[in-house]
């Protein structure tokens, strides 16, 4: 942890949008349209510790879902 993080009083949500992606937005601002908050609110160490734990497939949702469709196309081949 830095020493900007140490003095970063922000409360922190974290947000995702449709194709999964996971991020971090300040409680004080609205949240940028496509994205929605998930119901973690904490600092910043905390909300990406959150990610870290949750976010365990990086792919976007879009990848996952053709990647998915392509094997079982090849299954049925």
């Amino acid at each position: 942890m830095t020493w900007d993080d140490e003095a970063d009083a922000t409360q922190y949500q974290v947000v995702t949008n449709h194709e999964e992606v996971y991020s971090i937005w300040p409680t004080d601002r609205p949240v940028p349209l496509g994205w929605r908050p998930v119901g973690k609110v904490g600092s910043k160490a905390e909300c990406l510790a959150y990610i870290e734990e949750v976010w365990t497939d990086m792919r976007p949702l879009s990848l996952r879902k053709a990647l998915e469709e392509q094997a079982k196309r090849d299954r049925e081949a």
